[in-house]
């Protein structure tokens, strides 16, 4: 079995380190075509899309920048309520992994880490919008992975 330890941004885990540099929003972008008015004739019942993406760039060795781009769009009928993006980086050490590990780091474990960040952030932008508060809800990022590499698995196969 394996060991996790932490103390403070750093993990150990077997014989993968894991240490977070720095968390930072790299981009983010807000639009509400019309304000958070709506028609007199309609309750507030939105529907919503939401969308995420994971990508890292190698800045060293061992040092990966991990984005998570998460864009989630509010529409009420056919009108647009509000379009966020935003795109949450952090900058992690990792060493002693695989390629395998690393390919699982930087899809579920990395992105785990930032999602609070960006939630947070989005939540803030759409209040400030004059719209209610939503909240983002909890993402699996590790079944998200597994379910990525499944449909990548299979797409090769056939």
């Amino acid at each position: 079995m394996n060991e996790v330890r932490t103390s403070g941004p750093e993990a150990k885990i077997g014989g993968v380190q894991v240490s977070l540099q720095t968390v930072y929003l790299k981009d983010c972008s807000y639009e509400s075509p019309n304000g958070p008015r709506l028609p007199t004739n309609q309750n507030w019942e939105p529907k919503f899309q939401l969308n995420m993406n994971t990508s890292a760039e190698e800045l060293a060795a061992d040092v990966r920048e991990v984005l998570l781009t998460i864009t989630l769009e509010a529409k009420q009928g056919e009108a647009t309520l509000y379009l966020v993006e935003v795109k949450q980086a952090g900058v992690f050490a990792i060493s002693g992994a695989s390629a395998d590990d690393l390919k699982r780091l930087i899809g579920s474990f990395c992105p785990a880490v930032l999602f609070p960040y960006a939630r947070e952030v989005i939540s803030d932008l759409i209040v400030k919008g004059g719209f209610p508060n939503f909240l983002l809800p909890l993402v699996n990022f590790d079944a998200l992975f597994a379910q990525a590499a499944e449909s990548q698995q299979t797409t090769l196969v056939n």
